[in-house]
């Protein structure tokens, strides 16, 4: 167990320098001067150059990674270019509604999923699997910010019960859920969708199991041995579409973000693109690859808590 542990600290990490040099290659080639577009099409030469000094662009290539990787190991994430303020300071306000937002989305996920996908299982091949797995099918097909769109036509244009837009941060902890409401509800639709299905179909290849049968012959109940015993089993194959669903809940909703005008991270990365603020759209993408490797790291580490065979590796 001890050296599956090892080998797995040392993909994540190895996964993390290869994902820090591909996002600082891929900004570094965009085209253009981040000094000169801050100044305007009139600046001066020198007046550019003494921008560009300023905000660390000047150097090497490797030096400049790896001053910015340095700073990273530090808690130091540069400073932004458009704001002239720490990024750590920026993403430290931006998570507060990101990572909020994310474990919203992902409650709502399981308390639509699991019951949906326990009713299709327990009811194969009736109107309730015929029902679950249609509305799945659609929520699939449904992009979720025309979802987002939707929603706020109707709970806060139409019936004005919920705010169409903005965080009133969390000194009134109500009002910030109820604005986080219908931007969760947007982000949960397609994942409660793919959620569900995986778990029927998890929970069917369970229940043909030789065990599950020997249980309900020795007189348990259906429900009994779904919950007991199929949805346990099942739930291996869960964590994994969980932990990549909370990745993509963090790192994803930057449409959502948007269309509710949540300050968010995902707003601070298009606004970041839009202002040509590199050192901010790097080093939020960077930390976001970091939490996205992280929880899958986690994931891998339940598993040899959801399945004891794995401890034996």
């Amino acid at each position: 167990m001890w050296r599956a542990l090892l080998n797995r600290t040392v993909s994540l990490l190895a996964a993390l320098v290869v994902a820090s040099v591909v996002i600082f290659g891929m900004l570094q080639a965009v085209p253009g001067d981040p000094a000169a577009f801050m100044l305007g099409l009139n600046a001066q030469p020198d007046t550019v150059a003494a921008l560009r000094a300023e905000l660390g662009l000047e150097g090497s290539l490797v030096a400049r990674y790896l001053a910015w990787t340095g700073g990273m190991l530090t808690g130091d994430f540069g400073t932004s270019y458009t704001y002239r303020v720490p990024v750590a300071g920026l993403i430290a306000d931006r998570i507060g509604v990101s990572a909020p937002l994310a474990a919203y989305a992902l409650l709502l996920t399981l308390v639509i999923a699991v019951p949906a996908g326990l009713l299709a299982a327990s009811r194969r091949g009736g109107v309730a699997d015929w029902g679950v797995m249609g509305a799945t099918q659609l929520g699939l097909a449904v992009p979720n910010f025309w979802f987002a769109m939707l929603l706020v036509l109707v709970f806060a244009v139409s019936l004005g019960w919920a705010s169409a837009g903005g965080f009133p941060g969390w000194s009134d902890p109500v009002a910030a859920i109820g604005a986080l409401t219908l931007p969760a509800i947007a982000l949960a639709l397609p994942q409660a969708s793919i959620l569900a299905r995986v778990l029927r179909s998890a929970l069917l290849d369970t229940l043909d199991a030789d065990y599950i049968r020997t249980a309900r012959a020795k007189g348990l109940s259906r429900r009994a041995t779904v919950l007991r015993h199929a949805l346990r089993n099942a739930a291996i194959s869960v964590l994994t579409i969980l932990g990549l669903q909370f990745s993509f809940l963090l790192a994803g909703a930057i449409i959502i973000e948007n269309v509710f005008f949540l300050p968010g991270l995902g707003r601070l990365i298009f606004q970041g693109i839009t202002q040509r603020d590199l050192i901010v759209v790097q080093s939020v993408t960077m930390l976001l690859v970091f939490a996205v490797i992280a929880v899958t790291f986690a994931v891998e580490l339940a598993y040899t808590l959801a399945d004891p065979r794995l401890r034996r590796r």
